[in-house]
């Protein structure tokens, strides 16, 4: 150093350098702690700045610099805290005036104690800083931005209150296990489906403890807890969900599904599905059952006979196939109403009848019933049922002070002599009762091999029938109609043919019933509609042609259409087509049927009721729908000779004139026949007597010539 002179004595060195030694030696061991303290602030992953006493910075490092986005240049030992905090401003981290950045200055310099806090930057980010004054004067400061950590803390703290939200209005109660099997998480609604407190169901309970307590406490119907707990743990180490239905001893059902959780452990939920369960059951009785008797269905009943059919040692049984005879009397004469609570009464008789659940009573529709009989040991077990029930549904009913009389048939096919299936059974069961029916009323018939030969000609007619719609095998006569007070025809009724190659000339007698069965007569009602006005077209001004209809046409939907095409067409007047129905058509009170009449009748076609005085509500029909003309069926004109049938006539005619309708006799026959029905003043007649059915071309010369004749005279 300077003016410093250094004697080179060996002596002197010697001891100069045993001096120096120790100084040395501590300055280097500083320098080197000192370097590793500087590495150490340095590479801290916080900011780090000290002051002295005076307030002036001894170091810091570069995350405080960074931090704060300071310039190093400015920044170095020596600085004033207040020019940091100055040069904080200046650069835009912080945003203070001069009175807030001595307000923050202060803690600093007055020795305060220890203390940690944050300070929200000018661009948002969160510092905590902590403060620790120094014993000499001064202090140390550690800056940790905290940002992202705030941040996420505040993400979390959302999801919680998201997820306590969504639980406390879930509408399903919700438990949470953890992979342990500890109850973690349970929401209010679990608590209040249970009827429960919160005290019943501390977090931390297993789900066995869970189970006991809901059977302890009455909410749940006892279970085995061991094989319920044994279920839920293989379905959840399969990694499967599992659902069970649990009943409620207060009568709820909730439906319980779990699912596993992908770090271990399941969710349960919980949800009240007593009226869902309730509606599910009513639809599957519904859909199995009737409505109005509440018996089962057909589709029931089949499944009961394939049941019983199926099982390994099937037992001899007997299928018994029901009719009621006389219903349509009481459904015409009492109504609708009366029909229903009639046959509610029978379903009543036929379930008595049987040996309760051991025997299955069905009602297939309409006055249809059938009924298994299981386990009979011989025929005679079927034979003594049938009498019973012919008996006790025979038996009259009263309601209302009205006494109401129907009678039963039946057909009776054996398992396993009469088929081995559902479908051959139930076949040979309806062909007896076809043939009981056939031969009279309040009767039963066991199936015999000879009954299919009648069902098999059914079967080719009805193949036959079809066939013979696409080969125009049909043809209409024409039957007069004569005005019994002038003496003239006044039209005809045109009635359908059927010419077939192999069986000849068949009536409508033979192939009608068959035709509406199978849903053809649609479409021959159609032909025959549109051919009859074609003919009536090209007679006199003043002829009309009748055609009748059946119900299937005008229920059809398109009917209506169908005239008013067949009348444009053939250039018919419509008050020149007159429209035979029958009570089947009346009797369905729908909107359609009777909006379709009234629509046809505004045209000005003509409406007449034919068959009248066979069915028992034909004056109801005519209160409710007017028509133009009724018909007196031909077995009232058969027996006129008879004083009450003769009464009867004379009524209905009386009555016709009463309402302004035109009454026709049909069948007439006989001059005497005729005579009387002109001295009772009937409108019109009509039979073999009048005329037979003929040929378009014979009809027309017919009436031409009449017109003819009244024109020359």
């Amino acid at each position: 150093m300077p003016g410093v002179h250094v004697k080179t004595t060996y002596t002197a060195g010697k001891r100069r350098t045993a001096a120096i030694g120790p100084a040395r030696r501590i300055a280097e061991e500083l320098r080197a702690q000192n370097e590793r303290f500087a590495a150490a602030v340095e590479n801290m992953s916080h900011g780090l700045c000290m002051f002295d006493a005076d307030e002036r910075m001894i170091i810091c490092n570069r995350n405080y610099i960074d931090l704060f986005r300071l310039d190093a240049k400015v920044v170095k030992p020596g600085i004033r805290f207040f020019d940091i905090l100055q040069h904080s401003v200046d650069v835009g981290v912080a945003s203070q005036s001069a009175e807030e950045l001595h307000a923050i200055r202060k803690p600093y310099i007055d020795g305060a104690r220890p203390s940690t806090y944050e300070e929200v930057l000018s661009d948002g980010r969160i510092i905590v800083i902590s403060h620790r004054p120094i014993a000499v004067g001064g202090w140390v400061s550690i800056y940790e931005d905290v940002t992202e950590q705030r941040r996420a803390e505040a993400e979390l703290k959302e999801q919680h209150r998201r997820f306590d939200a969504a639980l406390a209005n879930m509408s399903q109660g919700l438990l949470m296990f953890s992979a342990e099997g500890c109850l973690i998480v349970r929401n209010q609604r679990f608590l209040d489906l249970c009827n429960a407190k919160a005290a019943d169901f501390t977090l931390g309970m297993t789900h066995r403890q869970m189970l006991e307590k809901l059977v302890a406490l009455g909410i749940f119907v006892p279970v085995e807890v061991d094989i319920e707990v044994e279920k839920a743990k293989a379905a959840l180490e399969a990694g499967q969900p599992r659902s069970s239905y649990r009943e409620l001893v207060d009568g709820r059902t909730l439906f319980v599904l779990r699912r596993p959780l992908a770090g271990g452990g399941w969710v349960a939920t919980f949800e009240d599905v007593t009226e869902r369960r309730r509606v599910e059951e009513r639809m599957t009785h519904l859909a199995h059952h009737d409505t109005l008797t509440n018996l089962p269905n057909r589709s029931m009943f089949r499944e009961k006979l394939d049941q019983a059919l199926g099982e390994a040692k099937a037992k001899p049984l007997a299928i018994l196939s029901l009719d009621l005879d006389r219903f349509k009397a009481v459904n015409d004469t009492f109504g609708h109403p009366a029909g229903d609570w009639l046959l509610k009464c029978v379903a009543k008789r036929l379930q008595h009848a049987v040996r309760g659940s051991k025997d299955v009573v069905a009602r297939f529709g309409g006055d249809e019933f059938a009924i298994i009989q299981s386990g009979i040991k011989s025929a005679a077990d079927g034979e003594k049922l049938a009498k019973r029930i012919v008996e006790i549904v025979g038996k009259p009913y009263r309601d209302k002070g009205r006494e109401m009389h129907v009678g039963v048939s039946l057909g009776i096919a054996l398992y396993p002599g009469d088929g081995h299936d559902a479908d051959t059974l139930l076949t040979n069961a309806d062909m007896a009762l076809y043939q009981g029916k056939s031969e009279g009323r309040n009767v039963y018939r066991f199936f015999e091999a000879g009954m299919d030969a009648l069902m098999r000609e059914r079967r080719a007619l009805e193949a036959d029938l079809e066939a013979a719609v696409s080969k125009r095998e049909f043809e209409l006569d024409f039957q007069p109609i004569l005005n019994i007070g002038s003496g003239e025809i006044v039209g005809a009724e045109a009635l359908m043919r059927w010419r077939s190659p192999s069986r000849g000339l068949v009536s409508p007698e033979n192939f009608i019933a068959a035709a509406e069965e199978t849903g053809l007569i649609v479409q021959l009602g159609d032909w025959a509609l549109r051919k009859a006005c074609s003919v009536g077209a090209h007679w006199p001004p003043e002829m009309r042609m009748a055609v009748n209809v059946s119900a299937a046409q005008i229920k059809s939907g398109g009917f209506a259409r169908s005239v008013i095409s067949a009348l444009a067409f053939s250039g018919l007047p419509a008050n020149r087509l007159e429209l035979e129905i029958t009570e089947t058509v009346m009797m369905d009170e729908s909107d359609a049927v009777l909006r379709t009449l009234s629509q046809l009748r505004g045209l000005g076609v003509r409406i007449a009721l034919d068959d009248f005085g066979t069915g028992y509500s034909s004056l109801g029909y005519l209160r409710r729908f007017p028509v133009d003309k009724i018909k007196i069926d031909r077995s009232f004109i058969r027996d006129l000779d008879r004083r009450d049938t003769a009464a009867i006539v004379r009524t209905v005619i009386g009555l016709g004139a009463e309402l302004g309708i035109t009454v026709t006799a049909e069948g007439v026959e006989t001059e005497a026949q005729l005579d009387m029905l002109r001295k009772a003043d009937c409108g019109e007649a009509q039979g073999y007597l009048i005329g037979v059915p003929a040929k378009a071309a014979d009809m027309s010369r017919l009436l031409h010539s009449q017109a003819l004749l009244r024109q020359s005279g």
